[in-house]
């Protein structure tokens, strides 16, 4: 029995590069697949970029799926330098994720897997990535439109994949997701062979030797896209089933290359809470043996 059959996935962006690959993938390894975009062969068409397009994406996934979704894989768009992107990318994501979460919750193992970008290893537009883990659509795309006019648009495509990131490392854990069993991490894929990439990135070999200083793979400029699907629907998989918001970069080793071991140089920090909590329960454990000897020569 193939590792994905009988489970059914809903695929944004899947009218193109990595949601078209992982779309294909999840198919092809039994699933059904609900394919979300734009484009004219996908299964359901809605531009997540505003309310309208994300209600009718829900409700037509809440038509066609009844029974309940197994996975989403939410796929961002290409590169943009447009405001759009913020919208469609952060706020389309989230509120596809949370529309369908009750569709989620009716099967025995949901995953999430949202799609960014391994260019988030780099810097972004701090008032956007702010208004974004804020919730305020409309301070972040008033902070777009600012950063379109001063010429740092191409900051927003990773200005949203970084809030992204962020929103599920804080969010995956808690009650709602991974407390009623519905498990959300992210692959944050490097450059990889798309239409896309190769037609604004790649093109063009003095671009191409921008981007091998910004964002080193050292396993090869670009990557093969199957190999970013197959992670995917990994996660995406009953498999994974003890792993939550974590950010997996499949980019030939970019993020180890530019990071070494700075995300791993310190350990975890506790509050006074949370140390008061560990001391408690550690002083009772130290206590137990001692508190059962006295008991027993008590009771006798």
């Amino acid at each position: 029995m193939s590792l994905h059959e009988g489970r059914t996935y809903v695929v944004t962006g899947a009218d193109g590069g990595i949601g078209a690959a992982a779309a294909r993938t999840l198919a092809a390894r039994g699933a059904r697949v609900i394919r979300c975009g734009l484009g004219p062969e996908v299964d359901v068409r809605a531009d997540l970029a505003g309310d309208a397009g994300r209600d009718e994406l829900v409700q037509e996934i809440a038509r066609r799926a009844r029974g309940g979704v197994d996975g989403l894989v939410l796929v961002t768009g290409p590169i943009s330098a447009s405001e759009r992107t913020v919208h469609e990318d952060y706020f389309g994501t989230l509120a596809v994720l949370a529309g369908l979460r009750v569709l989620l919750r009716r099967k025995r193992s949901p995953r999430v897997v949202v799609v960014t970008s391994a260019f988030s290893l780099t810097a972004g537009d701090g008032d956007v990535i702010g208004a974004c883990l804020r919730g305020n659509e409309e301070l972040a795309g008033a902070a777009a439109e600012v950063a379109v006019a001063s010429g740092r648009g191409g900051e927003l495509s990773r200005s949203a994949a970084i809030a992204l990131n962020r929103w599920v490392r804080q969010s995956a854990t808690a009650e709602e997701w991974a407390g009623t069993g519905v498990v959300v991490n992210v692959v944050a894929p490097g450059l990889v062979e798309t239409d896309a990439a190769r037609e604004v990135m790649l093109a063009d070999q003095d671009q191409l030797n921008v981007l091998r200083t910004a964002l080193p793979q050292p396993l090869g400029l670009p990557g093969p896209i199957q190999a970013v699907a197959d992670a995917i629907a990994w996660m995406a998989s009953e498999e994974n089933s003890f792993m939550a918001g974590q950010i997996v970069f499949v980019d030939g080793g970019a993020d180890a290359a530019l990071r070494k071991d700075r995300p791993y140089a310190e350990g975890a920090h506790y509050g006074a809470l949370a140390m008061g909590r560990m001391m408690y329960w550690s002083l009772r454990a130290k206590a137990r043996p001692w508190l059962q000897l006295r008991g027993g020569r008590l009771g006798r």
